[in-house]
């Protein structure tokens, strides 16, 4: 029945999808089958529903004849809801009156029976009419928008992001957890293919984020917890404290060299030392000191004082406290870039046992003339200049048994990039990489693949390294040419490893805070793989650079722009609407247990405390139907999505 108590007036359309449904499924037998099912009042097929013609159609057929509700029988509804939505209420109908038949990713794509893949959709378009025939028209929420934007992640994607929003007249605030913007881009030496100098492309852009009007740097803070929802997010975000006020510290150095204490250089990748209060490099950018106080000798009570004492500006203050401050934002974009995988798990090959096995950050520091040696290549270990060097790819990537299963995807060319510069450094040296595939997918890519082969003689060798230990000031590295069948067995002076990338340290609790999913990896998880790239699955959360995979820099920078698009298209809207197929509560029913308020994963329920009944924040809530599976009394009851709508589907499933 429609709104008003008259019977409802179905049309199915059934899509054939080219041959990807068609071929499995008899679409025109579905289509025949359908004609006289109660409450259908039009059925027919087409080649392509989601075409041109085949809308035009759909929309000739509503007014022909005189529909009220519509179901298109094709794809998820993942992919085209949106568009057939879209075309009813251009007919006039509500959009929640339509809906999708699964027939292609349900029934054609996992069967190859066809009879019996046919009388599967016909099942799955006879539920979903017993669906629609309850389906209510519903109206989106409004809510207004906070035009304001938070980047988390102060690399190349972060500062891409934050640029583009800014110069269209947004703020945005961006938060990086350490002392310095900048990420593992400014650890490079150069980049592929240009071999362009990492600083040179990065400082100017760290310096524009700086002095941008409506960007509003934090670093050295982290975001504490996000509440709200698309438009509306607030935002409690953690001031740590450095004890170095940036407006007074003049950068003279004094409170440095006074410092009795060394650490690891975590900029240098632990290469070099540094003192624990410190800049992280020369183009820092805040340009200030921070104090480490995880490796000072102690402020509770104070150990030393030495810094304090001979800083004559007064920058140093020993009582700052650490501050959690609340903003609120419209947008968040997630670029927390990565980390790499950690040489310990890589025990067959030396991992952290051997001074002179690095990774591929550290063998960067080393060509990097702002590095530890100052872009002399050099071994860890004795500081002689290597003669042979053995670059070894996928160390901990595409191995789906004791690593992790996907592609690095920029190893195969910061390899050859390393081994060109290599030859550069040491033209009498030889560079041999050990590789399963070479990947070169990129621009130019190939060619500067070719070029460290053939101008450079880097020495390609195809095939696993079994295993790579140490004799004496010499590395043994045994491996296998599979093109030749022959063990291989090589002594180096320095072994570099391409190690897989991971998702970022410590990125599994900041996920949690926001709310948002990761794939099996780890990685973020995009709304949709072709449609939506830049989008979570959570309304007004945006990814960018390799928080949501493995990227080059071109790459990165384009997806910091298109999620910087996206937005700025929500920063457009006058209003935002929100989905307003949510789970109310039927107070009548409702016992007042809280089931469904710990179940929530929004935060979008509450328990009255005068009434005794939960509260529903409509903004709040995704419409997930987790409080629906969980509620005892049938009191929480998804718009359009009821018990009553599922049993007949139930019904209409198991009577065929």
């Amino acid at each position: 029945m429609n709104g008003n108590g008259k019977k409802k007036k179905i049309g199915v359309f059934v899509c054939h999808c080219g041959v990807n449904i068609a071929s499995v499924v008899d679409v025109e037998r579905v289509a025949k089958a359908l004609e006289n099912y109660p409450g259908v009042e039009f059925s027919t097929n087409y080649v392509y529903m989601c075409s041109e013609p085949g809308q035009k159609m759909i929309l000739e057929k509503i007014k022909e004849q005189k529909l009220d509700s519509v179901i298109v029988a094709a794809c998820s509804p993942t992919l085209h809801e949106k568009t057939f939505q879209n075309v009813v209420e251009l007919a006039g109908i509500n959009p929640y009156q339509l809906e999708i038949a699964n027939i292609r990713e349900q029934d054609s794509w996992v069967h190859s029976d066809k009879e019996k893949a046919t009388a599967k959709a016909v099942k799955i378009v006879k539920s979903m009419v017993e669906k629609v025939l309850q389906n209510e028209s519903l109206e989106p929420i409004r809510v207004g928008v906070t035009r304001r934007a938070l980047v988390i992640g102060g690399g190349i994607s972060g500062l891409q992001a934050a640029l583009d929003i800014a110069d269209h007249g947004y703020e945005v605030l961006l938060v990086e957890k350490g002392p310095s913007i900048g990420g593992h881009m400014i650890q490079l030496s150069e980049t592929f293919p240009t071999l362009d100098c990492s600083q040179c492309i990065m400082t100017p852009k760290m310096v524009e984020v700086s002095r941008h009007p409506k960007i509003r740097l934090l670093t050295y803070h982290e975001v504490e917890s996000v509440s709200g929802f698309v438009g509306n997010f607030k935002v409690k975000i953690r001031k740590k404290p450095r004890y170095v006020n940036p407006d007074l510290c003049t950068l003279c150095g004094d409170c440095e060299k006074v410092c009795p204490q060394i650490v690891s250089d975590e900029f240098n990748m632990g290469l070099s030392f540094r003192k624990a209060i410190y800049m992280p490099f020369p183009q820092a950018v805040p340009g200030t000191y921070t104090l480490d106080i995880d490796n000072c000798l102690g402020l509770l009570p104070i150990r030393c004082g030495k810094c304090k004492d001979v800083c004559e500006p007064k920058a140093i203050n020993y009582d700052e406290q650490e501050e959690i401050f609340e903003e609120e934002v419209g947008a968040i974009v997630v670029s927390t870039g990565y980390d790499l995988y950690t040489m310990d798990h890589l025990g067959e090959y030396g991992g952290e046992r051997y001074e002179d096995v690095l990774n591929g950050l550290e063998f960067e520091r080393i060509l990097s003339a702002s590095g530890p040696t100052g872009g002399v290549v050099r071994r860890p270990s004795d500081g002689k200049v290597p003669k042979n060097v053995v670059f070894i790819q996928c160390c901990g990537s595409r191995d789906t048994e004791n690593h992790n299963p996907y592609c690095s995807k920029i190893c195969c060319m910061y390899t050859a990039k390393h081994a060109m510069l290599y030859k550069h450094r040491v033209p009498d040296g030889h560079a041999t990489v050990f590789y399963i595939d070479v990947r070169t997918g990129g621009k130019a890519f190939d060619e500067f693949y070719q070029r460290a082969v053939e101008e450079d003689h880097v020495l390609y060798i195809r095939g696993k390294v079994s295993k790579v230990f140490q004799e004496g000031d010499r590395i043994i590295v045994w491996g296998v040419d599979t093109l030749t069948g022959k063990k291989v067995e090589m002594e180096a002076d320095m072994v570099v490893l391409a190690m897989s990338m991971v998702k970022t340290e410590g990125g599994e609790e900041l996920l949690k805070k926001l709310k948002i999913a990761t794939d099996a990896n780890g990685w973020l998880a995009e709304a949709h793989p072709k449609l939506r790239p830049v989008e979570s699955l959570n309304a007004g959360f945006f990814l960018a650079g390799c928080a949501h995979g493995p990227k080059d820099i071109p790459e990165t920078v384009a997806q910091a722009s298109a999620a910087a698009a996206k937005v700025g298209d929500l920063f457009a809207q006058k209003e935002l609407l929100h989905e307003p197929t949510i789970v109310p509560v039927n107070e009548e029913l409702c016992s007042g247990c809280g089931i469904c308020v710990t179940v929530c994963p929004y935060g979008a329920r509450e328990l009255d405390p005068i009434k005794k009944v939960v509260k529903v924040n409509e903004i709040l809530c995704e419409g997930c139907g987790a409080c629906a599976a969980a509620c005892p009394s049938g009191a929480a009851q998804q718009k359009n999505q009821t018990d009553n709508q599922i049993f007949s589907m139930v019904k209409a499933i198991l009577k065929g």
